[in-house]
């Protein structure tokens, strides 16, 4: 993560999912009216439309020994896909979000990103975001990489393979290894890093 190396853009990308949310004070009208106005902005880079109900998790309440749950109120989530199902963009009455299954850089990534948060900036204006969020989803498949041969800890650096880094360690032992870390950034940013090999 923080290594000197130069950029670099692999041949077979082992991403498999990146997505950007943004969240921001719940704006009700979203959840209230169809975003029409939304569609028509963003609809020549995301033609497909589809929506579904959120369910928000149960309220715990009362005082102890007689506590019940509550049900929260469900939110509309509108999905807004490209033609060829690459690209989705997620808006509900708490967020935006853009995922891609085929990334390539960030700088096509935001460049992409830039037109459904316009979109939302000038219908809705929302009053701040009080939560960005950026999750890379890596799946490195020896198999898919013709590397079935060599040990994860010839292809992946140790900080990211907790015990398996070990060359003591044999891999066919591990039935479960992992390392989840949660690290601070400058300007008040986080790293939330889950890693290891594992069977997908």
């Amino acid at each position: 993560m923080f290594s000197k190396e130069q950029h670099c853009q692999y041949n077979r990308n082992q991403l498999a999912d990146v997505i950007c949310q943004l969240r921001f004070p719940e704006i009700l009208s979203i959840n209230i009216n169809l975003p029409t106005e939304f569609q028509d902005l963003i609809r020549d880079q995301f033609p497909k439309f589809s929506t579904s109900l959120e369910a928000a998790a149960p309220k715990i309440s009362g005082a102890p020994g007689n506590l019940h749950l509550e049900n929260q109120p469900t939110k509309n989530n509108y999905q807004f896909t490209s033609q060829d199902g690459v690209w989705r963009v997620n808006l509900t009455s708490t967020f935006i979000s853009l995922a891609c299954s085929k990334y390539i850089n960030w700088r096509d990534f935001a460049k992409k990103l830039d037109t459904p948060l316009a979109a939302l900036i000038k219908i809705y204006k929302p009053a701040y975001f009080e939560r960005i969020g950026l999750r890379y989803l890596n799946f490195i498949s020896r198999q898919d990489l013709n590397l079935e041969d060599i040990p994860f800890n010839q292809l992946i650096v140790a900080p990211y393979l907790g015990l398996l880094a070990d060359p003591d360690v044999p891999e066919s032992s591990a039935h479960r290894n992992s390392v989840d870390a949660e690290i601070s950034l400058s300007g008040g940013c986080r790293v939330n890093l889950h890693t290891g090999p594992g069977l997908v």
